[in-house]
Protein backbone atom coordinates (compact mmCIF):
# COMPACT_ATOMS: atom_id res chain seq x y z
CA UNK A 1 0.00 0.00 0.00
CA UNK A 2 1.11 3.35 -0.75
CA UNK A 3 1.95 6.08 1.86
CA UNK A 4 0.84 10.22 2.23
CA UNK A 5 2.85 12.11 0.81
CA UNK A 6 3.95 14.17 3.94
CA UNK A 7 2.12 17.34 2.70
CA UNK A 8 -1.14 15.69 2.57
CA UNK A 9 -0.04 14.09 6.08
CA UNK A 10 0.52 17.12 7.76
CA UNK A 11 -2.49 19.06 5.55
CA UNK A 12 -4.75 16.47 7.17
CA UNK A 13 -3.65 16.64 10.63
CA UNK A 14 -4.26 19.95 10.36
CA UNK A 15 -7.77 20.10 9.01
CA UNK A 16 -8.71 17.61 11.93
CA UNK A 17 -7.39 19.75 14.55
CA UNK A 18 -10.22 22.40 13.63
CA UNK A 19 -12.88 23.05 15.82
CA UNK A 20 -15.61 21.77 14.30
CA UNK A 21 -18.12 19.05 15.41
CA UNK A 22 -16.74 15.57 14.46
CA UNK A 23 -18.72 13.88 16.27
CA UNK A 24 -21.68 14.60 13.61
CA UNK A 25 -19.50 12.41 11.08
CA UNK A 26 -18.75 9.56 13.33
CA UNK A 27 -20.58 5.61 12.56
CA UNK A 28 -22.77 8.00 9.73
CA UNK A 29 -21.74 7.72 5.65
CA UNK A 30 -21.01 10.51 3.61
CA UNK A 31 -21.80 10.30 -0.02
CA UNK A 32 -19.36 12.39 -2.21
CA UNK A 33 -19.83 12.64 -6.01
CA UNK A 34 -17.10 13.77 -8.13
CA UNK A 35 -15.00 12.04 -4.98
CA UNK A 36 -11.86 11.60 -6.88
CA UNK A 37 -12.12 15.14 -7.97
CA UNK A 38 -9.44 17.61 -6.67
CA UNK A 39 -11.53 19.20 -4.49
CA UNK A 40 -13.74 16.38 -2.91
CA UNK A 41 -10.80 13.97 -2.81
CA UNK A 42 -9.39 15.80 -0.10
CA UNK A 43 -12.81 15.97 1.88
CA UNK A 44 -12.50 11.82 1.41
CA UNK A 45 -9.42 12.03 2.83
CA UNK A 46 -10.36 13.82 5.55
CA UNK A 47 -13.37 11.57 6.73
CA UNK A 48 -10.58 8.62 6.47
CA UNK A 49 -7.88 10.61 8.51
CA UNK A 50 -10.70 11.67 10.80
CA UNK A 51 -11.63 7.81 11.52
CA UNK A 52 -7.84 6.97 11.99
CA UNK A 53 -8.11 9.58 15.19
CA UNK A 54 -10.70 11.73 16.36
CA UNK A 55 -13.73 9.19 15.42
CA UNK A 56 -11.40 5.80 15.39
CA UNK A 57 -14.21 4.34 17.41
CA UNK A 58 -16.69 4.89 15.28
CA UNK A 59 -15.66 5.24 11.55
CA UNK A 60 -17.40 7.08 9.14
CA UNK A 61 -18.19 5.38 5.61
CA UNK A 62 -17.49 6.95 2.46
CA UNK A 63 -19.10 6.15 -1.13
CA UNK A 64 -17.50 7.69 -3.70
CA UNK A 65 -19.07 8.52 -6.71
CA UNK A 66 -17.08 8.52 -9.45
CA UNK A 67 -16.80 8.06 -13.82
CA UNK A 68 -13.57 6.26 -13.59
CA UNK A 69 -12.64 3.43 -11.12
CA UNK A 70 -9.16 2.59 -12.20
CA UNK A 71 -8.15 6.61 -11.76
CA UNK A 72 -10.08 6.73 -8.37
CA UNK A 73 -8.15 3.80 -7.37
CA UNK A 74 -4.91 5.34 -8.24
CA UNK A 75 -6.13 8.71 -6.31
CA UNK A 76 -6.89 6.54 -3.00
CA UNK A 77 -4.19 4.10 -3.35
CA UNK A 78 -2.91 5.00 0.50
CA UNK A 79 -6.30 3.60 1.78
CA UNK A 80 -6.45 0.30 -0.68
CA UNK A 81 -8.19 -2.23 1.41
CA UNK A 82 -9.78 0.28 3.94
CA UNK A 83 -13.35 -1.02 4.20
CA UNK A 84 -14.89 1.98 5.04
CA UNK A 85 -14.11 3.86 1.45
CA UNK A 86 -16.08 2.49 -1.77
CA UNK A 87 -16.31 3.00 -4.59
CA UNK A 88 -19.84 3.89 -6.85
CA UNK A 89 -18.72 3.91 -10.79
CA UNK A 90 -21.18 5.69 -12.78
CA UNK A 91 -22.00 9.29 -14.37
CA UNK A 92 -23.71 11.08 -11.77
CA UNK A 93 -26.35 12.11 -14.62
CA UNK A 94 -27.58 8.54 -14.74
CA UNK A 95 -30.41 6.98 -12.41
CA UNK A 96 -28.96 6.14 -8.73
CA UNK A 97 -29.57 2.84 -7.23
CA UNK A 98 -28.26 3.46 -3.61
CA UNK A 99 -29.31 0.75 -1.01
CA UNK A 100 -27.06 2.00 2.08
CA UNK A 101 -28.08 4.22 4.05
CA UNK A 102 -26.60 7.84 3.19
CA UNK A 103 -26.68 10.34 6.51
CA UNK A 104 -24.76 13.19 4.36
CA UNK A 105 -24.49 14.43 0.81
CA UNK A 106 -21.53 16.15 -1.03
CA UNK A 107 -22.13 16.81 -4.71
CA UNK A 108 -18.77 18.12 -5.95
CA UNK A 109 -19.42 16.34 -9.44
CA UNK A 110 -18.67 18.98 -11.81
CA UNK A 111 -16.15 19.72 -15.17
CA UNK A 112 -14.20 23.23 -13.37
CA UNK A 113 -11.60 23.63 -15.91
CA UNK A 114 -12.66 26.38 -18.60
CA UNK A 115 -11.09 24.03 -21.03
CA UNK A 116 -14.25 22.06 -20.70
CA UNK A 117 -16.95 24.75 -21.66
CA UNK A 118 -15.93 24.91 -25.15
CA UNK A 119 -15.25 21.54 -25.88
CA UNK A 120 -18.17 19.64 -23.98
CA UNK A 121 -20.81 22.60 -22.57
CA UNK A 122 -23.31 20.01 -22.24
CA UNK A 123 -21.31 18.10 -19.93
CA UNK A 124 -20.69 21.13 -17.95
CA UNK A 125 -24.28 22.00 -17.67
CA UNK A 126 -25.29 18.12 -17.08
CA UNK A 127 -23.45 17.55 -14.19
CA UNK A 128 -24.90 20.77 -12.35
CA UNK A 129 -28.74 20.28 -13.43
CA UNK A 130 -29.17 16.74 -14.04
CA UNK A 131 -26.74 15.82 -11.49
CA UNK A 132 -28.20 17.79 -9.20
CA UNK A 133 -31.71 16.91 -9.17
CA UNK A 134 -30.64 13.12 -8.83
CA UNK A 135 -28.63 13.71 -5.61
CA UNK A 136 -31.13 16.34 -4.45
CA UNK A 137 -34.03 13.74 -4.68
CA UNK A 138 -31.46 11.08 -3.13
CA UNK A 139 -31.08 13.32 0.07
CA UNK A 140 -34.95 13.40 0.10
CA UNK A 141 -35.41 9.64 0.15
CA UNK A 142 -32.77 9.03 2.23
CA UNK A 143 -33.82 12.09 5.08
CA UNK A 144 -30.49 12.97 4.96
CA UNK A 145 -28.42 15.32 7.72
CA UNK A 146 -27.26 17.50 5.56
CA UNK A 147 -26.28 18.17 1.68
CA UNK A 148 -23.99 20.19 0.42
CA UNK A 149 -23.56 21.64 -2.84
CA UNK A 150 -20.53 22.85 -4.70
CA UNK A 151 -21.18 25.97 -6.76
CA UNK A 152 -18.70 28.83 -7.90
CA UNK A 153 -17.65 32.15 -7.41
CA UNK A 154 -18.07 31.99 -10.84
CA UNK A 155 -22.24 32.81 -10.59
CA UNK A 156 -21.52 36.00 -9.37
CA UNK A 157 -20.46 37.41 -13.56
CA UNK A 158 -19.82 40.63 -14.57
CA UNK A 159 -19.46 43.07 -11.54
CA UNK A 160 -19.00 46.87 -11.17
CA UNK A 161 -16.12 47.23 -9.16
CA UNK A 162 -17.67 48.48 -6.61
CA UNK A 163 -19.37 45.44 -5.67
CA UNK A 164 -15.65 43.90 -5.46
CA UNK A 165 -15.14 41.65 -2.65
CA UNK A 166 -18.59 40.49 -3.02
CA UNK A 167 -21.15 39.50 -0.79
CA UNK A 168 -23.43 36.29 -1.03
CA UNK A 169 -26.62 38.48 -1.78
CA UNK A 170 -24.71 41.02 -4.97
CA UNK A 171 -24.66 39.23 -8.43
CA UNK A 172 -24.08 40.46 -11.94
CA UNK A 173 -24.71 39.72 -15.40
CA UNK A 174 -23.58 36.23 -16.90
CA UNK A 175 -24.49 36.47 -20.80
CA UNK A 176 -26.94 33.12 -21.19
CA UNK A 177 -25.94 33.44 -25.17
CA UNK A 178 -22.48 33.18 -24.73
CA UNK A 179 -21.37 28.97 -24.16
CA UNK A 180 -19.07 30.15 -21.40
CA UNK A 181 -21.96 30.34 -18.89
CA UNK A 182 -22.90 26.53 -19.50
CA UNK A 183 -20.80 26.28 -16.06
CA UNK A 184 -22.14 29.51 -14.37
CA UNK A 185 -25.69 29.41 -15.81
CA UNK A 186 -25.58 26.06 -14.38
CA UNK A 187 -24.15 26.56 -11.40
CA UNK A 188 -26.81 29.04 -10.64
CA UNK A 189 -29.64 26.68 -11.51
CA UNK A 190 -28.37 23.97 -9.41
CA UNK A 191 -28.45 26.50 -6.50
CA UNK A 192 -31.58 27.28 -6.83
CA UNK A 193 -32.67 24.01 -6.99
CA UNK A 194 -31.29 23.38 -3.48
CA UNK A 195 -33.42 26.09 -2.12
CA UNK A 196 -36.55 24.58 -4.04
CA UNK A 197 -35.95 21.54 -2.75
CA UNK A 198 -34.94 22.64 0.90
CA UNK A 199 -38.67 24.49 0.39
CA UNK A 200 -40.56 21.74 -0.89
CA UNK A 201 -39.00 18.42 0.44
CA UNK A 202 -36.98 19.75 3.69
CA UNK A 203 -33.98 18.65 2.10
CA UNK A 204 -31.01 20.48 4.70
CA UNK A 205 -29.56 21.43 1.62
CA UNK A 206 -26.54 24.39 1.63
CA UNK A 207 -24.02 25.55 -1.00
CA UNK A 208 -20.47 26.87 -1.29
CA UNK A 209 -18.91 28.78 -3.68
CA UNK A 210 -15.11 28.24 -4.07
CA UNK A 211 -13.11 30.87 -5.55
CA UNK A 212 -9.68 29.91 -6.62
CA UNK A 213 -8.51 26.87 -4.75
CA UNK A 214 -5.10 25.26 -5.60
CA UNK A 215 -2.95 22.82 -3.89
CA UNK A 216 -1.70 18.77 -4.25
CA UNK A 217 -3.92 16.55 -6.20
CA UNK A 218 -4.55 19.16 -8.72
CA UNK A 219 -4.28 17.64 -12.40
CA UNK A 220 -1.06 19.69 -14.02
CA UNK A 221 -3.10 19.74 -17.17
CA UNK A 222 -6.17 21.02 -15.95
CA UNK A 223 -5.70 24.29 -17.94
CA UNK A 224 -6.05 27.13 -14.93
CA UNK A 225 -3.54 29.27 -14.19
CA UNK A 226 -2.53 27.91 -10.83
CA UNK A 227 -2.05 24.48 -12.19
CA UNK A 228 -0.14 25.38 -15.61
CA UNK A 229 2.22 27.46 -13.15
CA UNK A 230 2.82 24.81 -10.90
CA UNK A 231 3.59 22.35 -13.53
CA UNK A 232 6.14 24.96 -15.21
CA UNK A 233 7.90 25.38 -11.73
CA UNK A 234 8.27 21.15 -11.27
CA UNK A 235 9.26 20.73 -14.78
CA UNK A 236 11.71 23.49 -14.69
CA UNK A 237 10.04 25.30 -17.48
CA UNK A 238 9.77 29.02 -17.74
CA UNK A 239 6.31 29.91 -16.53
CA UNK A 240 4.90 31.31 -19.85
CA UNK A 241 1.92 33.69 -19.26
CA UNK A 242 -0.98 33.40 -22.22
CA UNK A 243 -2.38 36.89 -21.06
CA UNK A 244 -0.82 39.96 -19.82
CA UNK A 245 -1.65 38.76 -16.61
CA UNK A 246 -3.76 41.93 -14.97
CA UNK A 247 -7.20 39.80 -14.39
CA UNK A 248 -7.19 39.30 -9.98
CA UNK A 249 -8.20 36.62 -8.50
CA UNK A 250 -7.97 35.12 -4.77
CA UNK A 251 -5.57 32.38 -4.49
CA UNK A 252 -6.81 29.73 -1.84
CA UNK A 253 -4.77 27.00 -0.67
CA UNK A 254 -6.59 23.56 -0.72
CA UNK A 255 -6.70 22.74 3.41
CA UNK A 256 -8.01 25.55 3.94
CA UNK A 257 -10.76 25.60 1.41
CA UNK A 258 -11.46 21.87 2.74
CA UNK A 259 -12.37 23.04 6.75
CA UNK A 260 -14.31 26.17 4.79
CA UNK A 261 -16.08 23.14 3.39
CA UNK A 262 -16.98 21.48 6.15
CA UNK A 263 -17.60 24.12 8.08
CA UNK A 264 -20.44 24.38 5.87
CA UNK A 265 -21.54 21.04 6.30
CA UNK A 266 -21.80 20.25 9.22
CA UNK A 267 -22.44 24.13 10.75
CA UNK A 268 -24.45 26.19 7.89
CA UNK A 269 -27.67 27.02 7.48
CA UNK A 270 -30.25 25.00 5.51
CA UNK A 271 -30.99 27.30 1.85
CA UNK A 272 -27.83 29.24 2.46
CA UNK A 273 -25.32 30.17 0.51
CA UNK A 274 -21.29 30.84 1.81
CA UNK A 275 -18.03 32.03 0.00
CA UNK A 276 -15.36 30.34 0.29
CA UNK A 277 -12.27 32.17 -0.44
CA UNK A 278 -8.91 33.77 0.40
CA UNK A 279 -9.66 37.68 0.47
CA UNK A 280 -6.22 38.29 1.34
CA UNK A 281 -4.87 36.50 -1.18
CA UNK A 282 -5.81 37.96 -4.06
CA UNK A 283 -2.81 38.66 -6.80
CA UNK A 284 -2.96 39.46 -10.40
CA UNK A 285 -2.02 36.43 -12.62
CA UNK A 286 1.56 38.10 -13.14
CA UNK A 287 2.10 38.11 -9.31
CA UNK A 288 0.98 34.86 -9.31
CA UNK A 289 3.40 33.78 -11.59
CA UNK A 290 6.57 36.05 -10.76
CA UNK A 291 5.81 34.73 -7.15
CA UNK A 292 5.68 30.87 -8.07
CA UNK A 293 8.81 31.45 -10.23
CA UNK A 294 10.36 32.75 -7.56
CA UNK A 295 9.95 30.42 -4.88
CA UNK A 296 13.06 28.36 -5.39
CA UNK A 297 15.98 31.18 -7.10
CA UNK A 298 18.27 27.89 -7.91
CA UNK A 299 15.78 27.14 -10.89
CA UNK A 300 16.11 30.30 -12.52
CA UNK A 301 12.90 30.60 -14.04
CA UNK A 302 11.35 33.40 -15.79
CA UNK A 303 8.13 34.54 -16.24
CA UNK A 304 7.52 34.53 -20.67
CA UNK A 305 4.49 36.77 -22.05
CA UNK A 306 2.95 35.11 -24.76
CA UNK A 307 -1.02 35.39 -25.43
CA UNK A 308 -0.78 33.13 -28.78
CA UNK A 309 -0.02 29.95 -26.57
CA UNK A 310 -3.27 30.11 -25.10
CA UNK A 311 -5.47 26.57 -25.87
CA UNK A 312 -8.03 27.74 -28.59
CA UNK A 313 -10.71 25.29 -26.65
CA UNK A 314 -9.95 27.59 -23.41
CA UNK A 315 -12.38 30.07 -23.01
CA UNK A 316 -10.97 32.91 -21.08
CA UNK A 317 -13.57 34.51 -18.50
CA UNK A 318 -14.20 38.19 -19.03
CA UNK A 319 -14.05 38.85 -15.18
CA UNK A 320 -10.77 41.58 -14.85
CA UNK A 321 -11.34 41.15 -10.74
CA UNK A 322 -13.17 38.73 -8.52
CA UNK A 323 -12.60 38.30 -4.66
CA UNK A 324 -14.99 37.02 -1.99
CA UNK A 325 -16.63 39.05 1.16
CA UNK A 326 -16.20 35.93 3.61
CA UNK A 327 -17.83 37.81 6.53
CA UNK A 328 -20.61 35.38 6.35
CA UNK A 329 -19.11 31.96 6.87
CA UNK A 330 -16.27 34.03 9.33
CA UNK A 331 -19.33 33.98 11.64
CA UNK A 332 -19.25 30.14 11.64
CA UNK A 333 -15.88 30.27 12.40
CA UNK A 334 -14.30 29.78 9.21
CA UNK A 335 -10.89 32.14 8.54
CA UNK A 336 -8.43 30.81 5.49
CA UNK A 337 -4.50 31.16 7.18
CA UNK A 338 -2.45 29.74 4.62
CA UNK A 339 -0.08 32.57 2.99
CA UNK A 340 -0.39 31.90 -1.04
CA UNK A 341 3.27 31.34 -0.95
CA UNK A 342 3.50 28.66 1.69
CA UNK A 343 0.45 27.03 -0.19
CA UNK A 344 2.72 27.45 -3.53
CA UNK A 345 5.47 25.93 -1.38
CA UNK A 346 3.24 23.00 -0.24
CA UNK A 347 1.61 22.17 -3.73
CA UNK A 348 5.08 21.90 -5.47
CA UNK A 349 6.87 19.93 -2.80
CA UNK A 350 3.66 17.48 -3.11
CA UNK A 351 4.76 16.54 -6.85
CA UNK A 352 8.53 16.97 -6.28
Amino acid sequence: MKKRKSVIENDLAWIASANLPWEKLAGKTVFVSGGSGFLPAYLVETILFLNETVNSGCPSKVIALVRNEGRARDRFAAYEGREELSFLVQDVCSALNVSDTVDFIIHAASQASPKYYGIDPVGTLSANVFGTQNLLNLAKDKKVESFLFFSSGEIYGNLDSSQVPTREDVYGVVDPMNVRSCYAESKRLGETMCVTWAQQFGVPARVVRPFHTFGPGMTLDDGRVFADFVSDVVHRRNIVMKSDGSARRPFCYLADATVGFLTVLLKGQTGEAYNVGNDLGELSILEFAHMAANLDPSRQLKVVLNESAAAPEYLKSPIIRNCPDISKIRQLGWEPITAVDEGLRRTIQYYL
